[in-house]
């Protein structure tokens, strides 16, 4: 193999261990690395939960004094900053490695491009830009709050062949099947957060917690609920101890009611607005962004999600097709956009399709 090749080899493997940390190390960014001695893997590691230890640190530790003379291939840019550890650049440097390979550059004005710079002062060789792409759509969320202050949203749709969500009297048990619905566990699990808004919270009375082996109490859940109108026998709110749950809501909501939920375990946001006025779901987001989140998905229902919409804040969509008709009599997926114009319908751009059980998974990218 070339070196080119083997660069690309390697660090694809850096990058499917760094999606090992997406949903469980917010604020920080999922990363990988796999070093390589004489074309051999001496340590490899990833981002720990919560965001430490870095991947870095665990190769190394794993490595030891095989690190010495070894190229690391890293799927972000070695941080430079002293933060609750030292400098990854630093460590790569103090444990002899000679060659560091790269993805992408870390956006986070205290490194952004300098881990590299500290690097080549050592005089380490680095290699950027190895699967940028694939490196760079891993950490689109984290990359979205450094650079836009709010975290990647998903909305996630499971709909009937006509866009139903449920028939015209609620029910909506179950419209795909249990291979789409596994698959939709995984989208969680690979979010920081999943949020809902308050109707659709009272109408299924969902745990929204993630039933896959290994990510039990992941994720955080977060339900928007303007009027606080949410039972405090809900499912949800019966669980808060449980689960990290946050509730979104005015700060001139009912104070008795807030404090309700908070004595339960339950943690209140609260935006400013009146009850005339829905939720300000961009400042919501802002909010998010700067309590650490970077991946958030959204699971219903249809007001939320064209609201989402029509604010211009959906990044991705994930639709789960089953195959089935409802009809015009039953609940939309996307409740009502206002549109008067084609022109001014929100659009996205596939990225792949997927046949999951009898339905059909599509990914959009905005």
């Amino acid at each position: 193999m070339t070196e080119k090749a083997d660069d690309e080899a390697f660090m694809a493997v850096a990058l499917r261990l760094a999606r090992r940390g997406l949903g469980r190390v917010w604020p920080n960014p999922a990363v990988g690395c796999v070093l390589v001695r004489g074309n051999r893997v001496v340590g490899r590691g990833w981002t720990g939960d919560g965001g430490r230890p870095h991947a870095e640190t665990v190769a190394l530790s794993v490595a030891g004094p095989a690190a010495s003379g070894a190229t690391a291939y890293v799927s972000l840019e070695p941080c430079s900053h002293v933060g609750k550890t030292p400098p990854c650049s630093e460590a790569l440097i103090a444990a002899g490695v000679v060659r560091v390979v790269t993805a992408t550059e870390d956006p986070d004005p205290r490194v952004q491009g300098r881990g590299h710079e500290r690097l080549r002062k050592a005089g380490i060789a680095v290699t950027e830009g190895v699967c940028r792409l694939a490196a760079d759509d891993l950490n689109a969320g984290f990359f979205q709050r450094v650079r836009h202050g709010r975290p990647m949203v998903t909305l996630k749709l499971a709909m009937s062949l006509d866009g139903r969500i449920a028939t015209h009297n609620g029910q909506s048990r179950w419209i795909t099947g249990a291979e789409s619905r596994a698959r939709a566990h995984l989208l969680r699990a690979e979010h920081d957060a999943v949020m809902i808004g308050s109707a659709t919270a009272i109408a299924d009375n969902p745990r929204l917690t993630v039933r896959l082996p290994g990510a039990e109490g992941y994720p955080l859940r977060i339900v928007a609920d303007g009027r606080l109108t949410l039972p405090l026998t809900h499912e949800l709110v019966r669980t808060a101890r449980e689960v990290p749950t946050w509730l979104l809501t005015r700060a001139d909501a009912d104070r008795t009611r807030r404090r309700a939920f908070e004595e339960v375990g339950m943690e209140v946001l609260t935006l400013k607005g009146t009850e005339a006025a829905p939720l300000d779901l961009g400042k919501a987001l802002k909010l998010l962004g700067e309590r650490g989140l970077t991946r958030v998905l959204v699971e219903g229902g249809g007001r939320l999600a064209a609201s989402l919409l029509s604010a211009d804040l959906v990044d991705r969509l994930v639709v789960f097709y089953a195959d089935m008709a409802i009809g015009g009599d039953g609940v939309p997926g996307i409740a009502g956009l206002g549109l008067h114009h084609l022109a001014d319908a929100p659009r996205f751009r596939r990225r792949s399709v997927e046949h999951v059980g009898q339905d059909v998974m599509v990914q959009y990218s905005h």
